[in-house]
């Protein structure tokens, strides 16, 4: 047992010992690989998804150094046919490496060096009749082992892309590193002989570095696009739910705040770091504050793209925005469009993206409290002050003063419309959405619900620890605030909230786009209280 060379069960078997979510279908999904071609898989996921859990496991069950078979019999993995022939028969290589990062510091320059370094000293002790010395490759010494009548090797590779995303400018460092990688996964010879399987974790997809790349024979998998890895990008929705149960903790509440990452096989997948520190702590909250700043988003939604700005008010106001993610290049600068910009904050976990209407959107309160951070100061002002309207507003509309109400409205309206590029029924419907946006606080909000004879326009539902009253809000332009009151009634809008018992507030609001001169837009409001 080395520290990269089979590192033996001991951090899966510390995972194990704490809240744990079976994930172990994995291993099954790998060992169909092993014995064909190509048994390469690359597996993106942002930071707090529990990349490095996956890992632990794959070393703990293809490590031939130890017997784990204790940390399995329990799990999924255990019932495939393939459990047992391939439970600790390989070599495993396994590294971080951002390690190597932090060791060698802010400079890139030896840090290539200093990995294979590392990487054949453990291969040395471990097999001292194969004799890799010091001026062998990394793969020539596999290659010299492997022949020599030992185990082949399971490459467990974690922060695969830390190269790329902390030496973003250095592009020495980059083809070096690909080389290396080619080496390894590109040489037919090594590929076939030395390499069971390899599998390799990171945040950004793989397919775009460089000229030559080291991993266009990897199956990748991407929060693009996770395909049959879906369910083991985070937490499933059965999977919350059984741990809300066994620990006592509000499902409803786990779904409004780590919920949203939605993929065409599974359709809820919520982060599962935040679902596990909610439960250890009984408290739900943003736990994305003590993993990573504001600043890396914020430096992001602030580049000078074009309509960058619009779609970003428009996801705060609960919008979808379609998005082109063909033209992403794969790392963190070469940004030619916002759709680039948008598509890396898919894979940064900051948007979920659908896949078959090519949109994203802010996927949780978790991640829409982080946005709300990052829109302050600077060309996010108006933004930043429509929501600080949002509290005044919802105290005066459950208190049902409609002037209050409309002058709000203007207010929020105003800005967002001076922040936007554009002036329509998309702005307005931005507007009230922003306008409410500490609602969410108390309130799972529904835009177009269907109800009676079609759909509201808005339903606020209470939370179950809120005291406040649910809302059905219809909208109108240029009629006026009694007709969409009539509307919520002719169309028993009120009838999608027949399970909720408690009070009732009906909110029509009106704006007219043609009021002459007004400076501010003129909104007018009525409340009826059921």
């Amino acid at each position: 047992m080395g520290k990269y060379l089979n590192p033996g069960y001991d951090g899966f078997e510390e995972i194990r010992r704490d809240i744990y979510v079976d994930k172990s279908g994995l291993i099954t999904y790998m060992n169909s690989l092993i014995g064909k071609p190509k048994p390469l898989v690359c597996f993106s996921r942002p930071r707090r998804f529990g990349k490095t859990f996956a890992a632990d496991m794959l070393c703990a069950y293809y490590d031939k150094s130890c017997d784990s078979r204790f940390l399995f019999g329990d799990l999924e993995v255990a019932e495939s046919d393939s459990f047992m022939t391939h439970l600790n028969q390989y070599n495993v290589l396994s590294f971080d490496v951002t390690g190597f990062i932090t060791k060698s510091g802010e400079c890139g320059t030896n840090i290539l060096m200093k990995m294979q370094k590392a990487l054949l000293e453990d291969l040395r002790q471990a097999f001292p009749d194969c004799q890799p010395s010091e001026e062998d490759s990394l793969a020539d010494a596999l290659y010299k082992i492997v022949t020599k009548g030992n185990a082949k090797f399971v490459f467990v590779i974690d922060e695969w892309d830390a190269l790329f995303r902390e030496f973003k400018d250095d592009t020495d460092l980059q083809r070096d590193y690909i080389l290396l990688l080619r080496s390894l996964f590109k040489n037919k010879d090594v590929t076939t002989k030395v390499v069971a399987a390899a599998y390799m974790t990171g945040i950004l997809p793989v397919k775009k570095y460089g000229t030559e790349s080291a991993v266009s024979d990897f199956k990748e998998f991407t929060m693009e696009n996770p395909a049959k890895l879906a369910e083991y990008v985070g937490f499933t929705e059965a999977e919350v739910r059984k741990l809300c149960g066994e620990y006592h903790m509000d499902f409803a509440g786990m779904r409004t705040w780590y919920d949203g990452y939605s993929f065409s096989k599974i359709k809820h997948v919520y982060s599962p770091n935040s679902v596990m520190s909610a439960i250890q702590n009984e408290e739900f909250r943003n736990y994305w504050t003590k993993t990573e700043s504001f600043e890396s988003l914020k430096k992001y939604i602030s580049m000078n793209q074009d309509g960058l700005r619009d779609a970003v008010i428009l996801m705060l106001g609960g919008q979808r925005v379609a998005v082109d993610t063909g033209t992403f290049q794969n790392d963190v600068t070469s940004f030619s469009s916002k759709d680039d910009v948008l598509t890396l904050l898919i894979h940064l976990g900051y948007l979920a993206y659908n896949q078959a209407e090519g949109e994203v959107y802010i996927p949780n309160r978790e991640v829409a409290e982080i946005f709300r951070s990052s829109v302050k100061g600077g060309k996010w002002a108006p933004v930043e002050r429509a929501i600080s309207q949002a509290e005044r507003l919802l105290d005066v509309t459950i208190r049902g003063d409609s002037e209050k109400i409309a002058e709000s409205l203007e207010l929020v309206h105003e800005e967002c419309s001076s922040a936007l590029t554009y002036n329509d029924e998309n702005s307005l419907a931005c507007a009230i959405y922003i306008a409410y946006y500490t609602a969410r606080n108390y309130y799972m909000i529904i835009r177009e619900l269907p109800a009676g004879k079609g759909f509201a326009d808005y339903a606020f539902i209470p939370r179950p620890d809120s005291d406040k009253p649910a809302m059905v809000i219809e909208l109108k332009y240029d009629k006026d605030a009694d007709t969409a009151i009539r509307q919520i009634h002719d169309n028993r809008y009120a009838g999608a909230l027949k399970d909720y018992s408690g009070s009732l507030l009906l909110v029509g609001i009106n704006y007219d786009k043609d009021a002459k001169g007004k400076k501010r837009k003129k909104h007018s409001c009525v409340v009826e209280r059921m």
